[in-house]
């Protein structure tokens, strides 16, 4: 089969039609107003929330977002992983198995937070993480490009995928 062949069955017009440029315009979400909305289920006000996320956004860390807002570092990473943002818990994916089995009543909490090797802040803040949802309605509203996923902490996900490889500074006796 030629192109010809292929060609035989289309029409030619002699005007080309302007379909314009897709883009995805996030501007008529009201940040603030989707703050104020679910401020019940945040650990901060909306106020402080909005200062957190941009200085987050801005690429800062969240602890410097933490500093911005003047709110705890644990507040701002439990706000971030509310509005969808990966990478906030401080455990790694064989922590948080353990933090799980804490949770569903297996192991003492004793025993969880020795076999994390996490202090009280981290294992409360993984803890955190791991009984609350993120709010897809926030995470919608806080997103700047609606088109691309929420990117999460190149370092952390990296520790994540690795963490099975590692051996902490204990093992090495």
């Amino acid at each position: 089969m030629s192109l010809s062949d292929i060609a035989a069955g289309l029409e030619l017009t002699t005007a080309q039609v302007d379909r314009g440029v897709a883009t995805v315009d996030d501007t008529g979400v009201d940040r603030d107003a989707r703050l104020r909305a679910y401020e019940d289920e945040l650990p901060c006000s909306a106020v402080a929330a909005g200062e957190v996320l941009d200085g987050y956004e801005s690429g800062g860390s969240v602890g410097d977002a933490a500093g911005a807002a003047a709110v705890a570092e644990v507040t701002a990473a439990k706000f971030l992983h509310r509005c969808g943002f990966e990478g906030v818990t401080p455990l790694a994916p064989t922590a948080r198995r353990v933090l799980r089995d804490w949770l569903d009543g297996h192991i003492a909490r004793a025993e969880a937070l020795e076999l994390t090797g996490a202090n009280e802040a981290e294992f409360a803040l993984a803890a955190y993480v791991e009984t609350h949802e993120p709010i897809p309605e926030l995470a919608e509203a806080v997103r700047r490009d609606a088109s691309a996923p929420i990117a999460g902490d190149a370092l952390v996900s990296k520790r994540d995928a690795l963490a099975e490889t590692m051996s902490a500074g204990g093992d090495l006796r």
